[in-house]
């Protein structure tokens, strides 16, 4: 049985792999770490099996009609319980399919969406606002939402943990390849037949299920699934990801930064200057011309005060901001995922299939 403290050389390596990997096949990663194929195919299985990493299909909603991301975040009274407030927003704000993720701890939450249009994220919001408020869940201020259309706005970084993984193991490799990472400029809007919806819902709700388990559930023969499968990988319409269980490797502290910048001075979009807050322990940067919203992950406080400390002296060395960010740090102990990578119930309501979620 694998331990869950502590993961041998080659564990780590195959993690490590499997995460900046994940679309490749287990001969080929074998190649890239210098491991043999059998030894990689076994910890894969090993580390999957212990729930270190599990698979994700991430759908490209920004090519299926999907226009913005949303990310709000709260304040909340600490007076009223985190499993009370997590049952009123189960019930009438996490039903929202738009909503994909969502995290909260006692005191505050954020959550993130991807929506058709405004109205749906403004509606989405004041319900939060109404409900939050109405039964004093409120700590003062209301709920903030930013919006990053992806017309003008640019997604960084989107739930990478190779960079973060890299430094947890000390690697230090002499050619480790840039990989694309995942492409939400908005293209010209692609539509599918009744067939390559359900499909294309289906692999999104069961990544890991084989083409002739999908085949039976479907009505929809094998060859279909195999083609299709291929068609929508081949044009960027699903990407897999593999996501590191960053509780279990040790890491504990999880921090939100909504950076508003100076009027005057902001970022040079066309130079991708916002690209410079990028550090190894970011998982997700997104901005357009005069906001930032980007999430990291710390190994312990220390790694938090160095890691915002190192923020604020890139945005203040470049006369970015005039006043400070703000900032929300979780303890991942104590965090509780309300929604855990939801991505299924928002690409059946953008493409339209009629399965049942």
């Amino acid at each position: 049985m694998m331990k869950k403290s502590k993961l041998t050389k080659n564990e780590k390596l195959a993690l490590y792999g499997s995460v900046k990997y994940p679309n490749i096949t287990d001969k080929k990663l074998s190649e890239k770490l210098d491991l043999k194929q059998s030894t990689l195919t076994s910890i894969r299985h090993r580390l999957r099996e212990n729930e270190y990493f599990r698979t994700l299909a991430l759908p490209s909603l920004q090519n299926l009609g999907g226009k913005m991301l949303a990310v709000t975040y709260t304040n909340f009274s600490p007076l009223i319980p985190l499993s009370e407030r997590v049952k009123i927003t189960g019930e009438t704000i996490e039903v929202f399919e738009e909503i994909f993720f969502s995290v909260g701890e006692l005191d505050k939450g954020f959550s993130l969406s991807i929506s058709k249009d405004y109205a749906t994220v403004g509606k989405i919001n004041d319900i939060r606002t109404q409900t939050f408020g109405g039964r004093g869940l409120l700590e003062e201020k209301y709920p903030n939402m930013v919006i990053f259309p992806f017309k003008i706005s640019k997604i960084h970084r989107f739930f990478d943990f190779a960079p973060l993984l890299k430094k947890k193991f000390d690697f230090n490799f002499k050619y480790d390849e840039t990989v694309k990472g995942i492409d939400f400029s908005n293209k010209e809007d692609i539509s599918f037949s009744d067939t390559e919806k359900k499909v294309y819902c289906m692999l999104l709700k069961y990544p890991e299920l084989s083409d002739s388990s999908i085949s039976s559930k479907l009505s929809v023969s094998r060859h279909t699934i195999s083609r299709l499968r291929k068609s929508f990988e081949q044009n960027n319409l699903i990407r897999k990801i593999n996501l590191p269980d960053i509780k279990k490797l040790g890491f504990e502290i999880l921090a939100l930064y909504h950076v508003k910048f100076d009027l005057q001075k902001p970022p040079d979009m066309e130079k991708n200057d916002v690209a410079s807050l990028l550090g190894s322990s970011t998982i997700f940067l997104a901005s357009r011309m005069f906001e930032a919203v980007m999430i990291s992950v710390y190994q312990n406080y220390d790694e938090y005060k160095e890691g915002k400390a190192r923020v604020m002296h890139i945005l203040k060395e470049n006369k970015w901001i005039a006043v400070d960010p703000l900032v929300q740090s979780y303890g991942l102990s104590t965090l509780i995922f309300i929604k855990d990578f939801k991505f299924a119930p928002i690409a059946k309501k953008i493409t339209g299939c009629n399965l049942l979620m």
